[in-house]
């Protein structure tokens, strides 16, 4: 692999496989969000038969205002992103079709990421925020906002110390927030991380932990709360030259373990995968290296937020790196 093989500049301390570590949650990160910006409780479009399933996707009138309530941390950490010491930010956009798994239907919609990277004396922290409109009329999927929040705190750091052995590079405890306008929804994920020393990757992070839902539920007009499930995720980072052009291949995949509603519905385990792969346009344009990236990003999710439908789809993908 090149120097310039599409990986990210260097960070703080100069060192690629550091810095990119922040981005352990990449995936988690958008992957979830453009489904779970939808509202779970939706009536299925073909009218139902009464049974537990109507049940479970019906609900009252939201009785709240998602915006007001999420609006500020939206705010916050979107002012923040420029200032952080050392951040890599990042502007994503997203093209494609997908399926609402509670009517079936598939529709084409646009996605627009945030995200930044940065790092602390003692760990890292990472956030994405997507907004996603598909231009339809069924309550899923339009003029919605979805964010997770993951910070960490390196043992390593902590201890000024090597902590792992072997190709464990570090150890890590992980908090993490999700948040989202359309189906109201708050999450705590705490876990831990084992971070990878692979030759040839930016990063390469296995992380695990809990979804507490803390969200208001169906009192509170949102998605119906759940009990606390298991998450399990590989997310990485590499990069690549074929000639004098650069790639990066990244990305995340990520279970999610089955649980129950608060209705007493079960909510099947699920399993997310969403690989990118991009061409370094800026310098092959303007060789400005490291900027500006054109691919594709193939989402593959099986039981869609916890029902009997998926996503089997590329989609354009365009990133822009400040």
């Amino acid at each position: 692999m090149g120097a310039g093989a599409g990986g990210a500049p260097p960070g703080p301390t100069g060192r690629n496989d550091e810095s990119r570590s922040g981005r352990d949650y990449h995936s988690r990160v958008r992957h979830s969000a453009r489904a779970r910006t939808s509202r779970p409780w939706h009536r299925r479009a073909d009218g139902g038969d009464g049974g537990p399933d109507d049940v479970r996707h019906s609900a009252p009138a939201r009785t709240s205002r998602p915006w007001c309530r999420w609006g500020p941390v939206v705010a916050l950490l979107l002012l923040v992103a420029p200032a952080a010491a050392g951040a890599q930010t990042e502007f994503h956009y997203q093209y494609g079709k997908f399926v609402n798994p509670f009517s079936g239907q598939h529709a084409f919609a646009s996605v627009l990421t945030v995200q930044q990277a940065s790092r602390w004396s003692l760990g890292d922290s990472f956030y994405f925020i997507d907004f996603t409109d598909d231009g339809g009329a069924d309550g899923f999927n339009e003029k919605s906002y979805y964010g997770e929040w993951y910070p960490t705190l390196s043992l390593g750091r902590v201890s000024k110390r090597t902590i792992g052995a072997g190709p464990i590079r570090d150890v890590a405890i992980v908090s993490g927030f999700n948040f989202g306008s359309d189906a109201n929804i708050f999450r705590y994920v705490p876990g831990g991380r084992l971070s990878w020393n692979v030759p040839g990757f930016f990063f390469l992070n296995t992380d695990f932990g809990a979804a507490i839902d803390k969200g208001r539920g169906i009192a509170g007009g949102g998605a119906p709360r759940t009990d606390t499930s298991f998450v399990f995720d590989v997310n990485w980072g590499a990069g690549f030259d074929v000639g004098s052009h650069s790639f990066l291949f990244t990305g995340h995949t990520k279970f999610m373990g089955a649980t129950t509603n608060e209705l007493g519905h079960a909510v099947k385990a699920s399993l997310l995968a969403q690989p990118q792969f991009g061409w370094d346009l800026g310098k092959a344009l303007t060789g400005h290296a490291n900027q500006l990236f054109l691919g594709v990003e193939y989402q593959y999710w099986w039981n869609k937020l916890g029902v009997d439908d998926g996503d089997n789809v590329a989609q354009l993908w365009v990133m822009w790196r400040m």
